[in-house]
């Protein structure tokens, strides 16, 4: 997405309110830059950004909670897909229940993405995803969820997870019966008295979610008994909370690039602060801005839909449907569930029909070492996604039209090898170790 220069010392006046461009930045970068990279820079001290939504996203007894919550299996339905065999990369048997967590695609020592299925490129839990898992790093800064934006809560999210086929193949009742059997005292310690769902026999975990795979698994549910009731809901809103308020303390972390921008000169090789410069001077950072170089939108970048040879073709629409869905969801952030509301909406076009196709812009922090990306992994390198943004994007092969400015870049190998230095350069320490490990089940 490269601008003329003319256009990106404009761009940087903008953005720095037409102040002088006398502010000292590191040796050798342009005084118009300095600005623009400060932007990125992150505050080893920044809180998450504050969430209406939930009363209790920054309690630290609903975040204990929470981690055990993450690890723990016995929410799950049967698994339902022949490559669940047992072998190394599947998480159990098929026809066997109680074998998926949270942790189990988001891998607590890989950055919280999966690293565990085979093919690294989707998930395999109860079937396979058709997207990529995403991480959980710097999950507290992130309003609009999930690649397609389809939820805007933390909590709300939980649902999802559970009612889908793919994921965990449970139901709303089997899932609340589950919290209360093995969780009900440390859940009324922070919520208070759970609502009664005695009237409800208990629910056989083979027989929580689908017993056979759906014909549509990315849209198909088998939706159980209790699915509406208002009790059951709230069990699972506040079980969703309180995960949220673990995940929010999952950061990457400052790293060397920010080291280098507070005056450690010695922090980025050669290599390292020339890419730092190609990024803003190829307009990287108009999507890849702020702290966790994301700006929280969409957009349609021109990836094709993932063909895998091992499921079936998924022509993904992205964002255009995923947001309609969030939107009309009552369990999200203008629902009765919800502690507040605020503008969290107030970026998405008044046409959704024009992200057709678009996906949210990742964050770049921690970013080497995965093995896959874009949404549905169809990259297997970060040199591949230089490369691809490079080239302009592709062609065709996906919903929508790509963004305008989504041009060839006309990068230099050496511009290409900087840049990919740069990126790794943005590695952080990662979460504290005790937010790593599985806590003790009872």
């Amino acid at each position: 997405m490269q601008l003329p220069r003319v256009a990106l010392a404009l761009w940087a006046c903008i953005a720095s309110a037409c102040a002088p461009t006398s502010e000292v930045g590191p040796a050798g970068v342009p005084a118009e830059l300095v600005p623009r990279l400060r932007a990125l820079v992150l505050d080893e001290d920044a809180a998450p950004r504050p969430d209406v939504t939930n009363a209790y996203a920054d309690d630290p007894a609903a975040a204990r909670l929470g981690q055990r919550l993450f690890f723990d299996t016995r929410f799950s339905g049967p698994l339902l897909d022949g490559d669940d065999n047992g072998n190394v990369g599947t998480l159990g048997v098929r026809g066997e229940a109680g074998r998926v967590s949270c942790a189990g695609c988001h891998i607590p020592t890989d950055h919280f993405v999966d690293t565990r299925s085979s093919r690294g490129v989707l998930s395999l839990a109860a079937s396979w995803t058709r997207r990529r898992t995403p991480t959980l790093l710097d999950f507290g800064q992130s309003t609009l969820l999930m690649w397609d934006g389809r939820f805007d809560t933390g909590y709300e999210q939980l649902f999802g997870v559970v009612e889908n086929p793919v994921e965990f193949n449970s139901s709303r009742l089997f899932v609340a019966q589950q919290m209360l059997r093995f969780y009900r005292a440390d859940y009324e310690a922070i919520f208070g008295p759970a609502p009664s769902i005695d009237g409800y026999a208990a629910v056989d975990p083979t027989l929580a979610g689908c017993t056979e795979l759906p014909a549509d698994p990315v849209h198909d549910r088998c939706v159980r008994e209790g699915h509406e009731d208002p009790a059951v809901i709230r069990i699972l809103v506040n079980m969703g909370k309180a995960i949220t308020a673990y995940e929010r303390l999952l950061r990457c972390g400052p790293s060397r690039f920010d080291a280098w921008m507070n005056g450690d000169e010695s922090a980025l090789n050669d290599d390292e602060r020339a890419g730092a410069l190609v990024f803003v001077e190829h307009g990287c950072d108009h999507c890849h801005s702020g702290p966790t170089f994301s700006d929280g939108a969409f957009h349609n970048v021109g990836v094709p839909n993932l063909r895998p040879d091992f499921i079936e073709p998924y022509d993904d629409p992205g964002a255009a449907v995923g947001l309609a869905t969030m939107l009309a969801d009552p369990i999200g952030s203008g629902g009765a569930y919800s502690d507040g509301q605020d503008d969290r909406h107030a970026v998405l076009p008044a046409d959704l029909e024009t992200l057709r196709g678009a996906f949210r812009t990742p964050g770049l922090r921690c970013i080497g070492g995965r093995p896959s990306y874009l949404h549905a992994g169809q990259l297997r390198s970060l040199a591949d996604v230089i490369g691809f943004f490079d080239r302009g994007g592709g062609e065709n092969g996906f919903q929508g039209v790509k963004d305008p400015r989504m041009v060839p870049l006309g990068l230099s190998a050496d511009e290409r090898r900087q840049l990919l230095a740069f990126l790794l350069a943005l590695e952080g320490p990662g979460p504290r170790p005790e937010l790593l490990a599985a806590p003790r089940m009872e």
